[in-house]
């Protein structure tokens, strides 16, 4: 038996290691070639500490209270040459992944669909050639065809099948949005590198609060995948997706699908324009009445533009709310870089 390792290093780098029964995270990220940080390999120095986000493991007791305490240990951290996992996990490593050696992987893909699914979205679905192993809610730099460039995107798919699919922002100009509405073809060759990035989905222990603007939608669609694939119903989870205009909301028929599967899932669409006739107008922070607040003991994904995430971090400090956990992801289309995102957890 193994168990999948994701080591998340502070660059946004990730990489998935093998860890058979028994071995050390030290041991199987030596055996992948990549280096983490270590000096004694015997539970003294503390040089190898890191921390477990999610996931099963030992620690045994053969290492010294100056490596690693216990307050420490309740908190998390780990030491990986102690470290010895019962189950897949994410470990965060304080270091740059080139510092160990390592870097992102590449995988090459090919074009399955590109849809245009509104004026202003694409669908674009591609089928890796060898697995990408990644996090509901992470992302990859995809290489514009024909260019050096590359672009960031959010995975809307489920982890752990090579047919992949993005919800990209349709950017009248954009390198990206230019090659995919007019030239791309089925069979076209991509080159994908990652994944990347801190806005992956954490053990849901407590209700779960999202919020999407646009095409911020993909990476919640990844969790959704993932939750209805590991049947978490254990607590509540609530979506408000919010547009600017009717004809921007999309894969709305997916959403009402989830909810069907779900059952302590709920959404809400949200259109800012006020020539809409939807029933829900304004902003996503004037729609919150149905967010499953919990006094604060709320864990909340947020992805779309700056002002949104501006507005949303506003409206908890004016409602005196202050998350479990808040963990964004904001992106800002542009005509010479499509989108550029900033991930923090």
């Amino acid at each position: 038996m193994s168990y999948n390792i994701a080591l998340n290093f502070e660059d946004g780098v990730t990489r998935f290691v093998s860890c058979n029964e028994g071995e050390t995270v030290l041991d199987a990220a030596y055996r992948a070639q990549i280096n983490l940080p270590m000096d004694c390999s015997d539970g003294v120095c503390g040089t190898c500490k890191g921390t477990c986000r999610q996931g099963q493991y030992d620690l045994g007791d053969e290492y010294i209270d100056d490596a690693l305490t216990d307050d420490e240990a309740e908190q998390g951290l780990v030491l990986t040459c102690q470290m010895v996992p019962f189950s897949d996990c994410v470990v965060e490593v304080p270091a740059a992944s080139t510092l160990c050696k390592t870097g992102n992987a590449t995988v090459e893909g090919t074009v399955a669909e590109v849809n245009l699914i509104s004026a202003t979205a694409i669908e674009l679905k591609i089928t890796a050639g060898d697995d990408i192993a990644f996090l509901p809610g992470q992302y990859v730099n995809i290489q514009v065809p024909g260019s050096e460039e590359t672009r960031a995107y959010s995975f809307s798919s489920q982890p752990g099948s090579r047919d992949l699919s993005f919800l990209i922002r349709n950017v009248p100009g954009g390198l990206m949005s230019t090659y995919l509405v007019g030239k791309a073809r089925a069979g076209d060759k991509l080159t994908l590198t990652g994944p990347m990035g801190s806005f992956y989905l954490r053990p849901i222990e407590r209700p779960i609060l999202m919020l999407a603007g646009g095409t911020g939608l993909a990476p919640i669609l990844s969790k959704l995948e993932h939750m209805k694939a590991n049947g978490c119903n254990s607590q509540p989870m609530h979506l408000v997706y919010g547009v600017s205009n009717d004809e921007d909301l999309v894969c709305v028929e997916a959403l009402e699908q989830f909810a069907e599967a779900l059952e302590n899932f709920t959404f809400k669409t949200v259109i800012s324009s006020g020539d809409s006739d939807h029933p829900n107008k304004g902003y996503v922070t004037n729609h919150m009445d149905d967010a499953p607040m919990n006094d604060g003991d709320v864990d909340v994904y947020l992805c779309g533009p700056p002002p949104m995430v501006d507005a949303v971090r506003a409206y908890f400090r004016e409602q005196g709310i202050t998350p479990n956990a808040f963990h964004y992801e904001k992106f800002t289309p542009s005509l010479a870089t499509d989108a550029v995102k900033e991930k923090v957890a």
